[in-house]
């Protein structure tokens, strides 16, 4: 599966929360990996499960990678 739009996941927040950009929307704040994968469910990548998220080259990490959630 790949996603012709970029996912973008920004540093933690002050409560631990990543905000989490698909192309140019933001679609919400994760506070954990299953929030990521049901955002992008919803934004149509419907296979899409925590090791695809872990290990997608169309996934930049920022501010630390998938086990990063505190400030």
């Amino acid at each position: 599966m790949t996603s012709t739009q970029p996912i973008v996941i920004y540093p933690p927040a002050e409560d631990g929360g990543r905000r989490v950009r698909m192309g140019e929307r933001f679609v919400g704040m994760a506070y954990g990996l299953l929030d990521i994968v049901e955002f992008l469910r919803l934004a149509g990548l419907e296979s899409t499960d925590e090791t695809w998220v872990r290990q997608s080259d169309a996934v930049e990490w920022r501010g630390g990678g998938p086990d990063m959630w505190e400030h």
